[in-house]
């Protein structure tokens, strides 16, 4: 994938192989600043969810979700049903600083982050392989996509728009596009 800067922020995941998906985002750099998004529990928490990671390979985490807490202008409606806390356990496969972030999810496969220095901004790329369902898959894409909206705007010193909002108008769209054998 070209890391040229026509990216959109506003691109949805694509299927890349069997149970597998993949979403791109471009952010400002340095590379190093968005490295510390995705390993440090303080700014990882404004975004996706807060727990301590060490970066040795074979390492376990816990990573703990409050979407409510997250930083954006509201937190919209939780759906029904859905906790206001969530926590799901992680061993580290690959820790390459600040390129490359490689966890397992206890459950729901293996996570991938690369970053690309792309001019003045990086270029993340979220993997997420090896999902045990169709269902598994179209929750964490929705997830993930919704949580890297609010990595943009906190990486721009903005607010992302309302998370639980952001998920419910994203989920059809997913729902439509996975084929029913994803």
């Amino acid at each position: 994938m070209s890391t040229d800067t026509h990216i959109s922020n506003d691109s949805y995941g694509k299927v890349i192989a069997p149970r597998t998906v993949e979403i791109q985002r471009l952010l400002p750099g340095p590379i190093e600043r968005i490295w510390d998004y995705l390993t440090k529990s303080d700014m990882r928490r404004q975004w996706l969810a807060f727990g301590d990671m060490k970066g040795d390979v074979g390492a376990p985490f816990t990573l703990t979700w409050r979407n409510d807490e997250l930083a954006t202008t509201s937190p919209g409606k939780r759906p029904e049903g859905t906790k206001a806390e969530n926590s799901q356990e992680g061993v580290i496969q690959e820790w390459d600083p600040p390129r490359k972030l490689v966890y397992t999810w206890v459950g729901y496969g293996l996570v991938t982050f690369e970053l690309k220095p792309a001019g003045e901004r990086v270029l993340l790329t979220l993997v997420h392989s090896g999902l045990p369902s169709r269902g598994a898959m179209l929750g964490v894409s929705t997830g993930w996509h919704a949580h890297l909206d609010v990595l943009v705007a906190v990486a721009n010193g903005t607010k992302g728009s309302p998370f639980w909002d952001r998920m419910n108008e994203i989920r059809p769209v997913y729902d439509s596009a996975f084929p029913a054998d994803a």
